[in-house]
């Protein structure tokens, strides 16, 4: 049995026929779960952290390079989705074309994407709700809204008694309620989904037409701050110069990981050899060009340094006297994270069920809910992981380990385009990569080259989740898979011909 054998296209194509998922969305209705995915984290919360520690101004820089990265992604994506439709996203495109191994690494990456990037959102909407309640004069204690680190930080800059427990309960209620409208169907999912992407795009226009009245160039000097390196808990740090402005780019990478998300509801799309291609690089546009005015006009409206890194565009905002426009922000952004995390849990359980049909993962991954037609179980399990674990952790350390795992999947796609399009030139493609060779080999340097600036403890970090990957195949999947069976993929092919 090789770890290098691949799934057939036929076994795909079954797949795609006996698919028990509602199909209900449209080419636009994907596109907004797209953008409904992209539109949140990046700029409510990490456009903060990234600007502050270490772009500066320079964070539109940093977003116009993680935004190239993706766009050349983004492009190999969208001739796989044409080709194969299924949910699994990069998972099944790998599967179908390198082999299980690469594809099961891709997809057990992917789960650290969707799963981290879920619970960074999850914290970052717990700031944005506590500070909603501020604004009407209610405050939750330091230890009901945040990890015990974050916690005891926080009392200590107050003058408080550090607390002995602490625990994010906005956090874990938020993702429940985000599990319970998953598990009721998509339809349910994307209906919410499209009021709020209709709320933060309307906000986001305001914030940039707005605050762009208020930029004082003079915020923008220097564009790229001088490098700096600062030791912190015994590990280098560098801040600012061109280093800083490649470190931000791989934390705003973040951001971006929603046009992903699209693919992975080909098996709810009505049309999905047209419409998802369309909707992963519609999404992508859209929100890089939103992405590069909002940061151009934070920086414009606040110096960069005195920046807040847990809610940036409501603090700009209110440095500027503005205070009639936190409501209406923190408002938006609170809305707009419920979005993320619900595309980002909806992607993550469809790409469990994708493996899950393959025989990589337990049965219980794939079992649907008898009258919604949804992942039930899987989906539990996941917002249960997720509530559990944005409850207790720091958002910074969770949003780097996302980004690591999001550069690796979309490097991999790029690579396994260019070898689907030499090995089978014959597939019918509704949706072809322009120049496919060059901006493949763009997408595999440029995200590895981000990857080079990710943080040395989150490579370690990620090391040993690969390798608990790696042995989880080989314990499991490598034995379970239904490739051990290549009888019924020969009765498939010859059904086909």
């Amino acid at each position: 049995m090789s770890i290098w054998r691949v799934k057939p296209v036929s076994a795909f194509e079954a797949d795609m026929k006996k698919n028990d998922l509602k199909r209900v969305l449209t080419k636009w209705g994907l596109t907004s779960l797209g953008i409904g995915a992209i539109i949140g984290g990046g700029i409510f919360t990490l456009t903060g952290i990234a600007a502050h520690d270490y772009a500066g101004p320079a964070l539109a820089l940093s977003f116009v390079i993680a935004g190239i990265g993706c766009l050349f992604a983004s492009l190999c994506y969208a001739e796989f989705a044409s080709v194969l439709p299924v949910e699994g996203s990069a998972y099944a495109y790998a599967y179908g074309t390198v082999g299980e191994l690469f594809a099961w690494f891709i997809g057990w990456n992917l789960i650290l994407e969707y799963m981290m990037g879920a619970t960074t959102v999850a914290v970052a909407w717990s700031g944005y709700f506590v500070k909603l309640l501020h604004l009407f004069h209610i405050d939750i204690p330091l230890w009901l809204c945040n990890d015990l680190a974050t916690a005891t930080e926080k009392s200590i800059a107050a003058g408080l008694e550090a607390p002995s427990f602490a625990i994010n309960l906005p956090a874990l209620i938020i993702t429940l309620i985000v599990t319970s409208i998953l598990v009721k169907g998509i339809k349910e999912a994307a209906k919410t989904n499209n009021i709020i992407v209709i709320i933060k795009i309307a906000v986001v226009l305001f914030v940039i037409i707005v605050g762009a009245f208020y930029i004082d160039t003079a915020n923008w000097q220097p564009f790229i701050p001088a490098e700096t390196t600062t030791i912190v808990d015994g590990v280098e740090k560098v801040n600012f110069g061109f280093g800083g402005v490649m470190t931000a780019a791989t934390i705003v990478f973040f951001a971006y990981i929603g046009f992903d998300a699209v693919s992975t509801q080909a098996g709810e799309a009505i049309n999905p050899k047209k419409d998802v291609p369309f909707a992963i690089v519609a999404s992508l546009v859209i929100c890089t060009v939103l992405y590069i005015l909002v940061s151009l006009v934070l920086t414009g409206m606040v110096k960069y340094d005195i920046l807040d890194k847990s809610a940036p565009v409501a603090s700009a905002f209110a440095e500027n006297g503005l205070g009639w426009a936190v409501f209406i922000i923190t408002i938006a952004a609170t809305a707009g994270l419920t979005s993320v995390m619900l595309v980002m849990m909806l992607g993550q359980t469809r790409i469990f069920l994708g493996m899950a049909k393959d025989g990589l993962l337990p049965p219980f991954f794939k079992d649907l809910h008898t009258n919604f037609k949804t992942p039930y179980k899987s989906t539990y399990l996941v917002g249960a992981i997720i509530a559990i674990v944005a409850a207790f952790t720091p958002i910074d350390k969770v949003s780097e380990m996302c980004s690591m795992g999001t550069l690796l999947a979309f490097a991999m796609v790029c690579i396994a385009v260019m070898i689907l399009r030499y090995k089978k030139p014959e597939l019918e493609r509704p949706y072809k990569t322009p120049a496919l060779y060059l901006v493949g080999t763009l997408g595999v340097s440029f995200n590895l080259f981000l990857m080079y600036y990710v943080r040395k403890e989150t490579w370690y970090a990620f090391i040993v989740w690969g390798i608990i990957g790696i042995a989880v195949y080989f314990f499991y999947s490598k034995k379970h898979a239904k490739l051990n069976n290549p009888e019924e993929f020969e009765r498939l092919d010859n059904e086909r011909k």
